[in-house]
């Protein structure tokens, strides 16, 4: 890829588009914010993006397949960097079908009314048929949200692992070969405690278990929300990180102490008022 621009649709694999966006997360570099278009003969936007960058989302969104042609909007999971964009979604594709769940219904209701005339509901194991792919919908290893489903396209072989293999980056990058040996593994490690802490109590060889069910899908492409795609002999390489997670010891959050450093250093880089003009 010549080059990597934020908001700038780069296509992964056959008629799949990944939307990419980053946040600058001091002192840990970058996390990836992305989210997925499936062209296909019936289209299918995967997440809809962060509402504080709607417009440029929804314009990225178009440049890649018509809304008109939108078939189906595959929603992971109702969290903001997921399901921000939704209504503005719904209502530029009028032809879209929801897939969501039950729960995530429910919990977006504390902020809008999802039309349940648009959803059909799509659990652990479901598939639908969207013209010329069966996607199927799976439980991901790790997660931040109860009701957060993966998504597998066996024709593209591209896994869509939600917040699996999340990892912060140096500098926004389109594929983890980019990062060195040791920003992979680390960054593995961090994403992984950050997103799912609760994987430190953990039976080791259940969660194990549960990983190479994943891994069976034999995903040859991996995208998700927060990190860069994945392929070749980093996709095993991360299911090998992922198992260790149970035995790695639990990530230090920043404290109190941390906030008053990184404010004094700031402060201390703001040149100094200058005195006003007199008669202002």
């Amino acid at each position: 890829m010549e080059s990597f621009d934020l908001l700038q649709p780069y296509k992964i694999a056959e008629e799949t588009f990944v939307i990419p966006w980053a946040l600058e997360a001091p002192p840990v570099g970058h996390f990836p914010m992305n989210s997925m278009v499936i062209r296909g003969a019936e289209p299918v936007l995967v997440d809809t993006g962060a509402p504080a960058v709607r417009s440029q989302w929804l314009e990225a969104a178009w440049s890649v397949v018509d809304p008109l042609d939108v078939r189906w909007i595959f929603l992971t999971h109702d969290d903001r960097d997921h399901a921000g964009n939704l209504l503005a979604v719904l209502a530029a594709c009028p032809n879209a079908t929801l897939l969501t769940t039950w729960f995530s219904i429910g919990r977006m209701a504390e902020e809008w009314e999802t039309p349940v005339n648009r959803c059909r509901f799509m659990t652990d194991g479901d598939t639908i048929d969207a013209g010329d792919r069966t996607l199927v919908a799976k439980r991901p290893p790790l997660y931040d949200n109860p009701t957060t489903r993966a998504l597998f396209d066996p024709k593209a072989n591209v896994l869509w692992a939600v917040d699996t293999f999340a990892t912060n980056v140096p500098t926004p990058v389109p594929e983890t070969a980019a990062l060195s040996p040791d920003e992979f593994r680390d960054g593995q490690f961090f994403g992984g405690r950050l997103v799912s802490p609760w994987v430190a109590l953990l039976d080791a060889q259940k969660f194990g278990a549960v990983v190479d069910d994943f891994q069976h899908l034999n995903a040859e492409v991996i995208a998700g929300c927060h990190c860069p795609v994945l392929r070749g002999a980093q996709i095993s390489e991360a299911y090998d990180l992922l198992r260790q997670l149970p035995g790695v010891p639990p990530w230090a959050e920043f404290t109190q102490a941390d906030l008053d450093e990184w404010m004094a250093v700031a402060e201390s880089s703001v040149p100094p008022e200058q005195p006003r003009p007199s008669g202002t």
